[in-house]
């Protein structure tokens, strides 16, 4: 089939000009992209904000400088490029999401591989559509796949009122096992407790004053010292220590974050040492590696937001102008739900 390709133009982008803080996100005009084989041209309608973002902008993953940030969004079709047909799915004014991009996600018009579209179920706003690709695949696989929760088990988790927190604890309430809802402000506990978790599993870390002591135990205290089956650790480097101490014998650390930096090295003896642990630091892209997975999941996410079954808070929305802003909030720990960004 031959390239639909939009006419030549100039269109508005956020850029990274070189690694460091928010600050270097610019508002630039930079020349429309056009979809390659096997790609789709998309006008975005919103984009997701998360922590990946701010790792690459910092310069904490090695990326190119000037780069457009972000991955995930939602959009329509405009055009596609050669080897791919445009119809069903694809054809033009068709609304779909993605969870990767080619051209990076802030920007007026995004480039996505065939292969990476997430078409949408009715029912499903723009700024939902952005905010689940990531999150919400992120929560599925990590309570489906990297530690199947069930019934019987009681499980910890960080951050429980932010983007994949707030999904992967109604997903981890869902199952019927016990969740430990691990927050840094009241204000979050009380966002806990509106998704379901009963007050006495929430557990506030803003008051403590050593986590790797005081979180430890307070995770004991409520297990009757033994500990969690899994504690699913978005933070990092300030409460990984604390992490190994709170799972019981042969637990599992589920290391999916760094939003306090990244955990240094460590000797593995220390597994051995607390009970003979199972440490994993998975990534979303080996658990959606392949076409199936990948549209398994997001079938599964969408479809259980379509109707109603999970509930997707947009914490805070800026213009695409404010990307530096966006940044800047969620770096600074003060959202809950998602962030996103329009056009």
């Amino acid at each position: 089939m031959g390239s639909k390709r939009a006419k030549l133009g100039v269109m508005r982008a956020i850029q990274a000009i070189k690694p460091g803080g928010p600050s270097v996100l610019r508002v630039c005009d930079v020349p429309d992209p056009t979809p390659g084989p096997g790609e789709v041209l998309v006008a975005a309608t919103a984009m997701g904000v998360n922590f990946i973002d701010t790792y690459r902008r910092s310069g904490v993953y090695t990326m190119p400088f000037p780069h457009i940030p972000g991955q995930e969004g939602s959009g329509e079709v405009l055009a596609v490029g050669d080897e791919v047909d445009d119809s069903g799915t694809l054809a033009p004014g068709a609304p779909i999401a993605w969870a990767d991009s080619v051209t990076g996600s802030y920007a007026d018009q995004v480039v996505v591989k065939a292969d990476r579209v997430l078409p949408l179920p009715q029912g499903v706003p723009p700024e939902i559509a952005a905010a689940l690709p990531l999150q919400g695949m992120t929560a599925d696989y990590l309570v489906r796949s990297t530690f199947e929760v069930k019934a019987d088990h009681t499980v910890a988790l960080y951050a429980a009122a932010g983007g994949v927190g707030g999904l992967a604890t109604q997903m981890i309430l869902a199952t019927g096992a016990r969740l430990l809802a691990v927050v840094g402000t009241q204000a979050k506990a009380e966002v806990c407790e509106e998704l379901g978790v009963p007050h006495d599993d929430i557990i506030i870390t803003g008051v403590m004053r050593d986590l790797t002591v005081d979180l430890a135990e307070a995770i004991h205290d409520r297990t009757d010292g033994e500990g969690v089956d899994a504690v699913f650790d978005s933070i990092g480097k300030d409460t990984f220590r604390a992490s190994l101490r709170a799972l019981r014998r042969r637990g599992t650390l589920v290391l999916f974050g760094g939003s306090s930096g990244q955990v240094p090295p460590f000797d593995p003896q220390e597994l051995n040492a607390h009970g003979s642990l199972f440490l994993t630091r998975p990534t979303l892209a080996d658990y959606t590696s392949t076409r199936r997975e990948l549209i398994e999941r997001a079938r599964r996410v969408f479809g259980a937001a379509a109707r109603g079954e999970l509930d997707v808070r947009i914490g805070q929305t800026f213009p695409l102008e404010e990307a530096a802003a966006a940044h800047q909030a969620l770096e600074g720990r003060g959202t809950t739900g998602k962030v996103v960004l329009v056009p």
